[in-house]
């Protein structure tokens, strides 16, 4: 399974929740609830990383700091811009 570590790690912490709940739950409503908090935490990370993609996009400049647009930085490739070097 190509599982990354991060994910290993967040499997491991809702199945040490499920165990946690057990003494307070039934076994089946510990496992729904720790199915739910894997999902819940899965599409709001998905969710995170789409809006962080959108954000930065290609990248930020090095040298300014600003969002590249089309492999340019609109702040340092102007004819006016930053000397480089």
């Amino acid at each position: 399974m190509g599982f990354e570590r991060r994910e290993i790690l967040l499997i491991l912490g809702v199945v040490f929740l499920m165990v946690g709940l057990l003494p307070f739950l039934a076994p089946v409503y510990s496992v729904i609830v720790a199915v739910a908090v894997f999902l819940g935490i899965k599409v709001v990370v998905k969710k995170r990383k789409k809006q962080l993609q959108k954000i930065v996009g290609a990248g930020v400049c090095a040298v300014c700091g600003s969002k590249i647009d089309n492999n340019k930085c609109p702040k340092c490739d102007l004819p006016s811009g930053p000397e480089k070097g």
